[in-house]
């Protein structure tokens, strides 16, 4: 596909679009013409994803049975007071 400069203006992003998907899209702007094309092989939705590492040293091992047996009576005790009216 071959368009004007100013139809490209008004139809960038549908027409960066169709490049991606593998049409060719070229654009003209006086008297020269110009190609679209995008840089490297396609990427996949996933693979645009930026891994984040997060580590917080000083956060307690959860495992720990002792922690986990603080965490379970937190925990019954929120949900008892959520659903037991005393």
């Amino acid at each position: 596909m071959e368009v004007p400069i100013t139809q490209f203006r008004r139809e960038i992003f549908a027409l960066c679009n169709q490049a991606l998907d593998g049409g060719e899209v070229w654009v003209t702007h006086r008297g020269r013409r110009f190609r679209i094309v995008p840089e490297g092989p396609p990427a996949s939705r996933l693979g645009r994803i930026a891994p984040m590492e997060i580590v917080n040293p000083e956060a307690p091992d959860l495992n720990e049975p002792v922690l986990e047996d603080e965490t379970k009576i937190e925990m019954k005790k929120a949900w008892e007071s959520d659903w037991f009216i005393l």
